[in-house]
């Protein structure tokens, strides 16, 4: 499969969706415990996994985005 302009677009759009949302989720869970909220140790970590799990989905597209977004660029100045 030859990745397009378009691909690239959509792996680093995701990348950012992701980052973002996932930002202000770890951003959420941080002033949730920082106020005192009582919660099972089970519920910080599953979630603190989950985030750092989504990040570094982020970090891969993102980085497999701006392979496609550079390679496509090379691609359309040789036609």
């Amino acid at each position: 499969m030859r990745f397009e302009r378009r691909h690239a677009v959509l792996l680093l759009g995701v990348a950012v969706w992701n980052a973002v949302t996932f930002g202000m989720f770890a951003r959420n869970l941080s002033a949730a415990y920082a106020a005192g909220e009582e919660r099972a140790t089970g519920y910080w970590v599953a979630h603190s996994v989950l985030i750092v799990v989504n990040l570094a989905i982020a970090a891969v597209l993102g980085t497999l985005g701006w392979k496609a977004w550079r390679a496509s660029g090379r691609a359309g100045a040789g036609r």
